[in-house]
Protein backbone atom coordinates (compact mmCIF):
# COMPACT_ATOMS: atom_id res chain seq x y z
CA UNK A 1 0.00 0.00 0.00
CA UNK A 2 1.34 3.38 -1.02
CA UNK A 3 0.97 6.38 1.27
CA UNK A 4 0.35 9.96 0.12
CA UNK A 5 1.11 12.68 2.65
CA UNK A 6 -0.88 15.88 2.19
CA UNK A 7 -0.07 19.33 3.53
CA UNK A 8 -3.56 20.76 3.33
CA UNK A 9 -6.82 19.67 4.93
CA UNK A 10 -7.77 17.58 1.89
CA UNK A 11 -6.81 16.52 -1.63
CA UNK A 12 -9.27 15.91 -4.44
CA UNK A 13 -9.63 12.39 -5.80
CA UNK A 14 -8.40 13.24 -9.31
CA UNK A 15 -5.31 14.94 -7.88
CA UNK A 16 -4.60 11.98 -5.61
CA UNK A 17 -4.76 9.54 -8.53
CA UNK A 18 -2.22 11.62 -10.45
CA UNK A 19 0.04 12.15 -7.43
CA UNK A 20 0.12 8.43 -6.66
CA UNK A 21 1.01 7.66 -10.28
CA UNK A 22 -2.18 5.66 -10.78
CA UNK A 23 -3.25 7.97 -13.60
CA UNK A 24 -1.09 9.65 -16.23
CA UNK A 25 -3.26 12.74 -16.57
CA UNK A 26 -6.33 14.47 -15.23
CA UNK A 27 -8.28 13.23 -18.23
CA UNK A 28 -7.37 9.60 -17.49
CA UNK A 29 -8.36 10.12 -13.85
CA UNK A 30 -11.67 11.67 -14.92
CA UNK A 31 -12.65 8.72 -17.08
CA UNK A 32 -11.53 6.14 -14.52
CA UNK A 33 -13.75 7.78 -11.90
CA UNK A 34 -16.70 8.28 -14.27
CA UNK A 35 -16.52 4.63 -15.33
CA UNK A 36 -16.80 3.48 -11.71
CA UNK A 37 -13.32 1.97 -11.58
CA UNK A 38 -12.19 3.84 -8.45
CA UNK A 39 -13.17 3.03 -4.88
CA UNK A 40 -12.82 5.36 -1.90
CA UNK A 41 -12.96 3.64 1.49
CA UNK A 42 -14.35 0.51 -0.21
CA UNK A 43 -17.19 2.29 -2.04
CA UNK A 44 -17.29 3.08 -5.76
CA UNK A 45 -16.86 6.84 -6.19
CA UNK A 46 -18.11 8.79 -9.22
CA UNK A 47 -17.03 12.30 -8.18
CA UNK A 48 -13.56 13.27 -9.35
CA UNK A 49 -13.67 16.25 -6.99
CA UNK A 50 -14.35 14.10 -3.91
CA UNK A 51 -12.35 15.52 -1.00
CA UNK A 52 -10.01 12.99 0.57
CA UNK A 53 -8.70 13.50 4.08
CA UNK A 54 -6.21 11.72 6.30
CA UNK A 55 -7.18 8.07 6.81
CA UNK A 56 -9.04 7.69 3.51
CA UNK A 57 -8.04 4.92 1.12
CA UNK A 58 -8.28 4.85 -2.67
CA UNK A 59 -8.35 1.66 -4.74
CA UNK A 60 -7.77 1.61 -8.47
CA UNK A 61 -6.40 -0.93 -10.92
CA UNK A 62 -5.43 -3.40 -8.18
CA UNK A 63 -3.50 -0.83 -6.17
CA UNK A 64 -4.38 0.82 -2.87
CA UNK A 65 -3.27 4.24 -1.68
CA UNK A 66 -3.79 5.67 1.82
CA UNK A 67 -4.02 9.40 2.46
CA UNK A 68 -2.15 10.77 5.48
CA UNK A 69 -2.42 14.31 6.78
Amino acid sequence: MEIIKIRDEYIKLGQALKLAGLSDSGVDAKYAVQDGLVKVNGQVEYQRGKKLRGGDTVEYNGQTVRIEA
